[in-house]
């Protein structure tokens, strides 16, 4: 359904660190960087590009909108956030853990990047 998902940053270096941290901790590899300085990753069939604002504007992120990554295991969930928040990032929502509801069982960890977006590693429970 999607081709890609952009994220805005006031600060390339911090937000770099960080994926590069969390992506990392789900198997994928650091970001690499393109001529006019954003930084892509690919991973799983993925593909999320870190840039400052074209329109010279600071970034900023979205109220009530969530970035979901997939894990492949509850481990790989706290993995995940673990390696972002030594990177900078901050844990919000409830703690990492099973949530249920009418998709099933996930197991969901939530953070916030250095710009602000919130995330999601989301592993689904097998039935």
């Amino acid at each position: 359904m999607f081709s890609h998902i952009m994220l805005g940053s006031n600060d390339m270096a911090a937000s770099r660190a960080f994926y590069d941290a969390t992506i990392g901790a789900l198997g994928g590899t650091p970001g690499r960087d393109d001529p006019s300085g954003r930084v892509f990753y690919m991973h799983g069939g993925g593909l999320l590009i870190l840039t400052k604002p074209i329109d010279g504007e600071p970034a900023c992120h979205a109220n009530g909108g969530t970035i979901g990554f997939k894990a492949d295991s509850p481990e790989a969930a706290d993995a995940w956030h673990a390696a972002g928040v030594a990177a900078g990032g901050t844990p919000c929502e409830n703690p990492p853990g099973i949530r249920e509801g009418a998709l099933g069982k996930l197991y969901l960890a939530y953070l916030r990047d250095p710009a602000g977006n919130k995330l999601c590693a989301m592993h689904r429970v097998p039935a």
